[in-house]
């Protein structure tokens, strides 16, 4: 903003001039003259300051009501611990749209479909920018991945390749087998574990983080090396996940990053630099594996079937270059972002509302029975013939936003009703279209690996929910308390107990 800029240009000058003078003076040495330059210069500031909240109070900015807070940190310090909660309880205050001061910086918050298809559909190009918080940028290499770079030529044409080609139905079709043998795996592993009680959310991250580096470089790794680095990789997600989630003051306090008080900046960078060497490592081994198999007459199909294989093989159709190695990690990276905690998240909310509701769990598990019958395992192709299953996930992700929402648009939206998308409302669309439903979002930002979480989390969910029983411990009721963070956890691990739902064996080895 432009703040008396002919009093400045004075300022400066009457500054410039009052040194020169004080120095004609023998008694006044340089030290004492750049000291009384220092003050100087310090009492202009804050005349200019001063001159700057005038202009402000004066100006009429039209802004939306809202509480007030307390100097320099704003309303920061009521925000509590579920920060969805308390904007839930403002909105109810304020109405669909308030400001909020939190720390330096001014937020307007939004909680109506009208004023959400004005933001994300109207005027997306308007709001279509985001402001990464400093985890963020040590994470996107400086915000230059697809979730962080600003909207314009070069966005585009990195959505363009994220969406359209990498994850095209061709490409997620013949990834397919790479997922499907994943989910044998944690399947053959919970069989296991079968009667003892388990963690529901480290079996759903497990099975996510592990159908995911496989599709990003199943085709490079030897066994014994791969579950090395597939382990070191799992622990690198895990803690940058917690890393992510922590509230950062320097956010909305800038002039407290330099200190980084809570170490956040620093803890990102190192758990990036161990999922970036990574990166390299398999990189590298794939150009290698690639240079090995050029000098060969003959080359398997469906070798490199994977994301690492298609970004290294990639030429744009129109300016013909292909991708740098920072785009390619930082591809990979945003799908470890995008496809981790999001998926696994929705599928422990998921599980823990069908054991609350038991006969929920049934009516799924016979159309699971009725469709996939009791002598075949789950596939991907049988989702689109699940309705119910399919209801069941989607109230799940929205499970807490439902709650936000506002009741004239959802009947009972605290209560797990998979109903609401089942019969006349089971095409209710969750691609953007709905402003009263968006759970990934919407417009020219909505989730770019919609299609992907959609395929993992619904095919991991039936093939559980089909093999096995599931009930917890000693008639213990899990609770539905949130944690916030990058996703909306559960305040509490969900543990539950798995039993075989056949006698076949095959199906478990």
């Amino acid at each position: 903003m432009h703040v008396g800029g002919d009093i400045m240009e004075q300022c400066a000058c009457y500054i410039y001039q009052f040194n020169d003078l004080i120095l004609h003076f023998s008694f006044i040495t340089i030290p004492f003259a750049m000291a009384i330059h220092t003050v100087l210069i310090a009492v202009v500031a804050i005349y200019l300051l001063l001159l700057l909240f005038k202009k402000l109070r004066s100006a009429k900015v039209k802004l939306p009501p809202g509480p007030y807070g307390v100097p320099l940190v704003g309303y920061l310090p009521f925000l509590g611990r579920n920060i969805h909660r308390t904007f839930m309880e403002l909105a109810n205050i304020y109405g669909p749209i308030y400001k909020l001061s939190i720390g330096q910086k001014l937020f307007v918050l939004i909680s109506s479909p009208a004023l959400a298809k004005e933001v994300l559909r109207d005027q997306d190009i308007t709001f279509a920018n985001r402001n990464p918080t400093i985890a963020a940028l040590a994470f996107s290499f400086g915000g230059k991945d697809i979730a962080f770079t600003p909207y314009g030529p070069e966005w585009r044409m990195l959505r363009r390749i994220f969406v359209q080609e990498m994850q095209s139905n061709g490409n997620l079709d013949a990834f397919y087998p790479l997922r499907r043998n994943e989910i044998k795996k944690s399947v053959r592993d919970m069989y296991g574990s079968s009667g003892t009680p388990v963690d529901v959310g480290l079996l759903a991250f497990a099975s996510v983080i592990n159908m995911i580096t496989s599709m990003f470089w199943g085709g490079t790794l030897q066994a014994d090396n791969g579950a090395a680095i597939n382990a070191q990789f799992r622990d690198a997600v895990s803690e940058l996940l917690v890393i992510w989630g922590k509230p950062n003051i320097s956010d909305f306090i800038p002039f407290l990053a330099m200190f980084d008080i809570q170490g956040v900046e620093r803890d990102m960078k190192r758990a990036s630099r161990w999922i970036e060497q990574i990166f390299d490592i398999v990189i590298d081994q794939r150009i290698q594996s690639n240079n090995l198999l050029k000098g060969q007459a003959t080359k398997k199909k469906d070798t490199n079937k994977d994301f690492l294989g298609f970004l290294l093989e990639f030429k744009d159709n129109v300016t013909g270059k292909s991708l740098s190695r920072a785009q390619m990690k930082a591809f990979l990276a945003d799908i470890v972002i995008g496809g981790t905690g999001t998926t696994s998240t929705a599928f422990v909310w998921t599980m823990a509302e069908l054991m609350l509701h038991p006969e929920v769990m049934r009516k799924a598990q016979d159309e699971l029975l009725e469709v996939v019958g009791a002598d075949n395992v789950v596939e991907e192709y049988h989702s689109h013939k699940l309705p119910r299953c399919e209801g069941d996930i989607e109230i799940a992700p929205a499970g807490p936003s439902l709650a936000t929402s506002d009741s004239q648009l959802w009947e009972n939206p605290n209560k797990f009703e998979p109903e609401r998308f089942l019969g006349d409302a089971k095409d209710l669309d969750f691609s953007g279209k709905e402003f009263h439903y968006i759970p990934f979002g919407s417009g020219r930002r909505i989730c770019a690996g919609l299609r992907l979480g959609e395929r993992m989390l619904m095919y991991t969910l039936s093939t559980f929910l089909h093999m096995f029983h599931w009930n917890v411990p000693d008639d213990q009721i899990p609770d539905t308390e949130e944690k916030f963070g990058i996703v909306l956890e559960k305040s509490t691990p969900l543990i539950a107990i798995p039993t075989p739902r056949f006698n076949n064996l095959k199906f478990y080895e």
